[in-house]
């Protein structure tokens, strides 16, 4: 049986390298080709046991994450999906709409594989945006919306696609950068992949058949 670790650039792909019994792949950026190609790869493998998001992201404000970090998603949420009313933004919840088998705009991840690697990593929620955080009020809105410590823009969707597959999935993060005001964003790109290099390599070695 294979798991299939989806990034969004080959630059992911590269850190994460070979694995044992692992397929690596770069879907492409955003969520609508980490959820095709997710899809793509575990239909036409056939053998493909579990699924991993995986990647850089940004620190969100408060989240007690640095450069460098790791975060392992409990949950991945969708922000963007909702309607914006004079009273403020409803998830697909309160709108009375599912989005899946789930509740309102968060994916679970798998509690069984969560449960076998939960102890060895940071965990928080992930939050997967289609449009990035280059204010400190975007920034500061993904937060009081998701409660995340970092924000991606594939996970909840390399998730979902599992999901409806009926296969495993998580989500892992590499922190390359803070959010909030663009000009005033540390960055280091390198420190980011490196991370999650490291983590996905841990991660897949303790994951048990």
């Amino acid at each position: 049986m294979t798991t299939l670790i989806v990034t969004a650039v080959e630059a992911e792909s590269q850190a994460i390298g070979d694995l044992d019994d692992c397929l690596v792949i770069a879907a492409g950026i955003g969520r609508t080709n980490a959820a095709a190609a997710t899809t793509q790869h575990c239909l036409e493998h056939g053998n493909i046991s579990a699924v991993i998001s995986a990647g850089i992201a940004g620190a969100l404000p408060d989240s007690g994450l640095g450069v460098g970090d790791v975060l392992l998603a409990d949950r991945c949420i969708y922000v963007e999906e909702g309607l914006a009313s004079p009273d403020g933004f409803q998830d697909m919840e309160t709108m009375g709409f599912p989005l899946g088998d789930f509740t309102g705009n968060q994916v679970p991840v798998d509690s069984s594989l969560l449960a076998q690697v939960q102890e060895h990593f940071p965990t928080g929620a992930i939050a997967t945006v289609a449009t990035c955080s280059g204010t400190d009020e975007q920034a500061r809105l993904v937060v009081e919306r998701t409660g995340a410590k970092a924000e991606a823009m594939e996970g909840a969707a390399v998730v979902h696609a599992a999901r409806r597959l009926g296969l495993p999935a998580l989500e892992i993060r590499g922190i390359s950068n803070t959010t909030g005001d663009r000009n005033l964003q540390q960055w280091d790109l390198q420190a980011g992949l490196e991370a999650i290099g490291t983590a996905v390599e841990s991660l897949i070695s303790r994951l048990r058949p």
